[in-house]
């Protein structure tokens, strides 16, 4: 907790998805913060951001007004990767391959 007459800073990096996703015709594009649990969205990427940034100072000020833990990512410990999943064949005979 911080003391009268202290004034210390912390900063803390979170991570933010961002997901296309189609309705109709019009695409909106969902955002994710997975370390504080948050979603939101927008009609462009940068709502989505906007949108998110404004959820996320919210939730750490109502942690910090509560004087809950407020999370903490780990990216030093993160991996993130993509696979390919290649499906052939048709009817009965698919075969699934991941490389």
């Amino acid at each position: 907790m911080i003391e009268y007459g202290q004034m210390q800073t912390r900063v803390l990096n979170y991570r933010i998805i961002i997901e296309p996703e189609k309705q109709g015709k019009k695409t909106v594009y969902n955002a994710y913060c997975p370390t504080l649990g948050l979603a939101d969205w927008g009609d462009s990427i940068d709502d989505a951001i906007k949108n998110i940034k404004a959820l996320i100072k919210f939730h750490v000020e109502s942690l910090l007004e509560e004087e809950l833990e407020v999370p903490q990512e780990n990216t030093a410990q993160e991996i993130i990767t993509a696979t390919t999943v290649s499906i052939q064949g048709s009817g009965s005979t698919l075969h699934v391959a991941v490389g």
